[in-house]
């Protein structure tokens, strides 16, 4: 008698289709950080192409919904990163950081200089 039990992966380890699954999920939401970290940057930089407003636009709500969205985006993309791979996966935190910084920065100078 064959036991087969051997062959079929449990569902609560990384075995069998989470790590061909797995790589993938962290690809798209690295792409989805950067997406959501430019458009906030953009959101933020079409506020200097209009004059000062008295009440919050499109763009502001654009950038807070981006904002909001980034959270759980970089924690799937926390868990399910390779880090035996570090570089691999610290360019797309590096290049969403870069970006949201410029965009914050802008936030401020928009806020309180202008």
């Amino acid at each position: 008698m064959n036991n087969h039990k051997a062959e079929i992966p449990s569902p609560t380890t990384n075995a069998g289709v989470s790590n061909a699954v797995r790589p993938r999920i962290n690809r798209v939401s690295g792409l989805l950080l950067i997406a959501l970290s430019l458009t906030a940057l953009l959101a933020v930089l079409g506020g200097f192409t209009q004059p000062p407003q008295p009440d919050e636009g499109v763009g502001a709500h654009i950038f807070q919904l981006s904002i909001v969205a980034l959270l759980p985006t970089l924690l799937l993309f926390l868990v399910t990163a390779d880090w035996k791979q570090r570089w691999r996966s610290a360019r797309p935190l590096a290049f969403s950081t870069a970006a949201l910084v410029i965009a914050f920065g802008a936030l401020f100078y928009l806020e309180h200089y202008r």
